[in-house]
Parts: structure tokens; C-alpha cells; sequence
């Protein structure tokens, strides 16, 4: 019974999230996989890390070297993680501030792309990756100086959910730059 009250709180958490950040419906397959937080991101030799699908935060284990790469997407070449898990821009985000504009219940829907490592590594990304600090004081992925986050909905490799979500959530392509159009 307890873990029916947690897992209806979580979804509830999560739902009041969507809503206050932009989350809205998305561009979305025709069927919509459950409700989960990203992955983080793994090193290219690391193994993936697992996300079970009634966690509602990302595990931490495999975070130590980011790996981001390219791939093909409905959208054109996006930039992802080890995974192949999409990563995406905030407009409201302020370029080079240092600084995340999506908080509190804002990353529940869009948890930061993490990284243990001060250079984060990629594979045919040609925008400048960096870092910034999170408030709980980890190190969130920025690429042309612009932090990096995943989408919930997004739950496995080559989901592009967030893309366009209320106008303000956009895919990276590899030189760094919003992808806008679908």
C-alpha cells in the first residue's frame, strides 16, 4: 500500500512539474511510453546506466566522463548521450550566465545532463561543451554555453518527445544550435 502512495505522489510530482516548466504534449509517437526521468549520462566505456521504469530521478551511477555523440533523428543529426538518449536546450536559459533557468519542479520534467568530469568528452559535436554548477552542487553539460537537459518522456534511445514542447524546449544539433523545425 505505501508503495502505491509513493509511486501515485511521484506521478503527481511529476505531472505538476510538466505543467510548470513548458511540458507540454510534444511531438510524440503515436503511442507515449511511461512517464520516466533520463538517463544520465555514461562515458563512452562505461556501461549504461539502468533507469527502472517507476523511478522518477535519474541514477547517478556512470556519470564520471560524459559521452555525448551524434545521431540520426526525425529531426536532422541531434546531439545525445552514450545512451542515445536526446538532449535539449532551454530558450529561457541565458547563454554563458552560468546558470540554469529550469528549477525545482522544472527538473523533475527536465532533469540536467550531469557529468563528473570538468571537459566533458563528445564524439562529433563541433560546439564548445562545459560545465556549469548545479544548486546541489554537480556539474550540468553546457554546449555553446547553453546547460543541457533530458525529457521525462523520452524513455529510450531515439525518443524526440521534447522537442518544440511549449515553444521553449529545442533539440541540439552538434555545432550547438537549437534545432527549431521538425
Amino acid at each position: 500500500m505505501k508503495h502505491h502512495v509513493s509511486a501515485g505522489l511521484a506521478i503527481l510530482a511529476l505531472s505538476a512539474a510538466l505543467t510548470g516548466c513548458g511540458g507540454g504534449t510534444g511531438t510524440s509517437p503515436e503511442t507515449s511510453p511511461a512517464v520516466t526521468a533520463g538517463t544520465p549520462l555514461a562515458s563512452a566505456t562505461a556501461p549504461a546506466a539502468s533507469v527502472s521504469p517507476s523511478s522518477a530521478t535519474p541514477t547517478s551511477a556512470a556519470s564520471a566522463a560524459v559521452g555525448l555523440k551524434t545521431a540520426s533523428s526525425s529531426a536532422g543529426t541531434i546531439v545525445v548521450d552514450a545512451n542515445g538518449m536526446s538532449v535539449y536546450f532551454f530558450t529561457k536559459d541565458v547563454k554563458d550566465s552560468g546558470t540554469s533557468a529550469c528549477t525545482d519542479a522544472c527538473l523533475a520534467a527536465w532533469p540536467p545532463v550531469l557529468t563528473e568530469s570538468a571537459t566533458p568528452a563528445a564524439e562529433g559535436i563541433t560546439g564548445e561543451l562545459g560545465t556549469i554548477p548545479t544548486p546541489d552542487g554537480k556539474q550540468q553539460v553546457t554546449l555553446n554555453g547553453m546547460p543541457l537537459y533530458y525529457f521525462a518522456k523520452d524513455t529510450k534511445p531515439g525518443d524526440v518527445m521534447g522537442q518544440g514542447v511549449n515553444d521553449v524546449w529545442y533539440l541540439a544539433d552538434p555545432s550547438g544550435e537549437m534545432i527549431r523545425a521538425m
